[in-house]
């Protein structure tokens, strides 16, 4: 599979094993684990035997495909694609079945089932493990997703200014660049830290955003949670808080989270004391606007803590490989920086610097959005788990305890639906908004049956309004201000897979030298 002439490749467990290694001394324990869920894998395939099966579905057979799958998911979700050709198929994962739906009329009755029986909070706690890598409290009272559609997205303009200047003081600090020559940096590692910084500055202020401690950690963090979810899944449910405290870091995040954080917390909730609404100086940031809505024992330093290192983990995982793939993709196709510039320098000749214009910005939008077609994270979307026996209207049964995706990488490289599909066309969508009728849909955060990166529907990505200005803010200041390309001239870095996420190769590097035209 290519994409602007370049191949696309898994990678082998050793290349990305550093990412998730366990801690020494689980292996015994995973072995049991591991043969326990065997079990329960297997006494459930008999139930999914009218779904065909992608690769071999003897017993013997799917463990041998669970291993294939962690290295190879998205090879497998194309053969299965092309192979029954809109019908739904099944995966064999190291743990479980999968169930995969690739048809528009899938994903859209997979999009307007209702949550109690095609679960998406269910389906996520799962991946994520998230009643012990973030806390069944936290994980149960999500008041934080209303406060992402409401406030973050509606504060998005009037915080612009505070963006920018952070998404500038970051290039400057993490490039460190000196006159006008070439650096090399590792592409995925400063992105970290500068979508890091930029979220931050919305999430908790100055000065904590540019705290090194404070940046390290929640990079730190984001990692940890997905090594420990990758750990705890594979116990049976009995042992995984045991496993959660045993062989994850998490914890320990947690509780220095609550050292950095804890004090800015204890001030802001004095002065609320004393001033109550009359604090005149009062910080329009997330924190913020999390007290307001906090009650009981969710005011406590600890939960509060907790759910800004959520919320961390939501921003820097997703935005930072995100604009990574950006940089690479940018960096090998230099030819279209210069059109980037030209409308960029048009609209704030016009507009100046405001969310206003970036909305503005169709090549910009559509450069992102093009990227997010090729690379979307992860290779699946629509993340559901059957919470009662369930039947589609084509007749497909899937009983309760199933999970249930979209096949959104193949959707996206579909030519029925992209022309040119697997060819990086960058201003694709640009041209889509022209033709009447069309502008919205094409948006980068606009969702569809065909277009499922941030998912569909009322459980689409409620950050991704935030994130969409973040990333779009950050390609501006990159062709206003750099000169990029790929170092020594390599080709395009590949893209590593490890079951159905996907990662931008961590040890890639991108040069930069400031533009001097």
């Amino acid at each position: 599979m290519s994409a602007g002439g370049r191949k696309f490749r898994s990678t082998s467990l050793s290349m990305i094993s550093p990412l998730l290694e366990p801690p020494a001394g689980i292996f015994g324990c995973l072995v049991v684990a591991t043969a326990l869920i065997f079990v329960v894998k297997w006494s459930q395939s008999s139930k999914l035997d009218r779904i065909p099966t992608v690769g071999l579905s003897s017993w013997l057979g799917s463990w041998l495909a669970g291993f294939k799958y962690q290295t190879n998911a998205p090879d497998i979700l194309q053969e299965g694609y092309e192979k029954h050709n809109s019908a739904p198929f099944k995966m064999a994962e190291l743990h479980r079945w999968t169930v995969i739906l690739s048809s528009r009329e899938h994903v859209e009755e997979l999009r307007r089932t209702p949550e109690d029986t095609l679960s998406f909070t269910e389906a996520k706690k799962e991946a994520m493990q998230g009643e012990h890598t973030l806390g069944p409290e936290i994980y149960y009272n999500p008041y934080h997703i209303p406060i992402m559609i409401s406030q973050l997205t509606r504060n998005i303009g009037a915080l612009y200014p505070e963006i920018r200047d952070e998404i500038t003081m970051a290039f400057d600090d993490v490039l460190d660049l000196t006159g006008n020559e070439w650096k090399s940096v590792l592409a995925l590692r400063s992105m970290q830290k500068v979508v890091c910084r930029t979220s931050n500055r919305i999430f908790v202020g100055l000065p904590l955003c540019r705290d090194p401690d404070w940046i390290d950690l929640n990079i730190q963090y984001t990692l940890d949670v997905v090594k420990g979810a990758a750990i705890i899944r594979r116990f049976p449910q009995l042992l995984k808080p045991i496993a959660a405290r045993l062989f994850t870091s998490v914890y320990q995040n947690q509780r220095r989270g609550r050292e950095l954080l804890g004090p800015i917390i204890e001030e802001r909730q004095k002065y609320l004391n004393e001033c109550g609404d009359e604090w005149a100086d009062k910080p329009n940031d997330f924190l913020s606007w999390l007290m307001e809505e906090a009650e009981g024992s969710e005011l406590t330093i600890e939960r509060l803590t907790t759910r800004i290192l959520l919320i961390n983990f939501a921003a820097i995982h997703t935005s930072s490989q995100s604009f990574t793939h950006v940089l690479f993709y940018l960096a090998a196709n230099r030819q279209y920086i210069q059109p980037l510039r030209e409308e960029v320098e048009r609209i704030i000749k016009k507009e100046g610097w405001s969310k206003a214009a970036l909305g503005k910005m169709r090549k910009v939008d559509s450069f992102i959005k093009e990227c997010q077609r090729l690379e979307g994270i992860p290779s699946v979307s629509l993340i559901r788990k059957a919470m009662k026996d369930f039947t589609f209207s084509d007749g497909t049964f899937v009983p309760k305890g199933t999970s249930i995706v979209a096949a959104a990488r193949s959707i996206h490289y579909d030519e029925a639906f992209y022309e040119n599909a697997h060819a990086f066309e960058p201003f694709r969508f640009a041209d889509l908004r022209e033709q009447d009728g069309e502008d919205v849909k094409h948006q980068f955060v606009s969702t569809t049956t065909e277009y499922l990166s941030f998912g569909h529907g009322r459980r689409a990505c409620p950050g991704r309004f935030f994130a969409a200005n973040e990333l779009k803010s950050m390609l501006v200041h990159v062709v206003m201000t750099y000169d990029v390309k790929l170092a020594d001239d390599a080709m395009h870095p590949p893209t590593l897979y490890f079951g159905m996420a996907t990662l931008p190769e961590p040890s890639a590097k991108v040069m930069f030298k400031r533009r001097v035209d």
